[in-house]
């Protein structure tokens, strides 16, 4: 009699881990839409060297846009590294370069300013300004000098909200809060040197 109960009592346990798995992954799947989507990267031969063109695909969440809304302003990075693997050493990274684009909201104008280096820019919404962060253009990163003709190198690029350089009490807020992250996997792709940039 033992025997028969402890059968439904243990086929009533299974059933309750495999449904609180499942709502486990229910719960999960909205932290999967707050990535950046890497939609295609390549390199482009221009007059020193070559440059990337990558193309990135995210939304920001109410947390993060209400806080460009209020005056926060955000920062994105971009990320490139290119290495060369070598099977009697480590491998050979000869580019490794990051590119930093500050997004902000000016409230006495009403306008978003997409802004990196010493170039500014102003949108009238926040769905410009954030199509000019999503694409990634004429990005120089390999000098001529850095790889060898005839070589294949393998190319990585990424983007990411960058809270380290965001002002200190918005850094504290970010790390324990998962609204705040906001990055995309490394895109990798193949690139062989060219005798010459063109």
């Amino acid at each position: 009699m033992t025997i028969k109960r402890f059968f439904p009592l243990r086929l009533v346990a299974v059933v309750w881990t495999v449904l609180a798995l499942l709502l486990s992954l229910a719960a999960a799947e909205p932290a999967l839409a707050d990535t950046i989507a890497v939609q295609r990267a390549s390199l482009q031969a221009d007059g020193s060297g070559w440059s990337i063109d990558a193309r990135f695909d995210f939304d920001l969440n109410s947390s993060l846009e209400d806080a460009v809304n209020k005056g926060v302003p955000l920062y994105f990075t971009t990320d490139f590294n290119l290495s060369r693997p070598r099977w009697y050493w480590f491998d050979e990274e000869p580019v490794n370069v990051s590119q930093s684009i500050r997004l902000s909201f000016q409230p006495l104008t009403r306008e978003y300013r997409v802004s990196t280096g010493g170039l500014q820019l102003g949108f009238s919404s926040l769905n410009e300004a954030l199509d000019v962060i999503k694409h990634v253009t004429s990005w120089h990163v390999i000098d001529r000098n850095q790889v060898r003709p005839g070589e294949t190198y393998n190319a990585s690029v990424r983007m990411q909200l960058d809270i380290a350089l965001m002002p200190k009490p918005f850094q504290i807020d970010a790390v324990n809060n998962r609204d705040w992250n906001l990055a995309s996997d490394w895109k990798r792709f193949t690139f062989t040197a060219a005798e010459r940039a063109k």
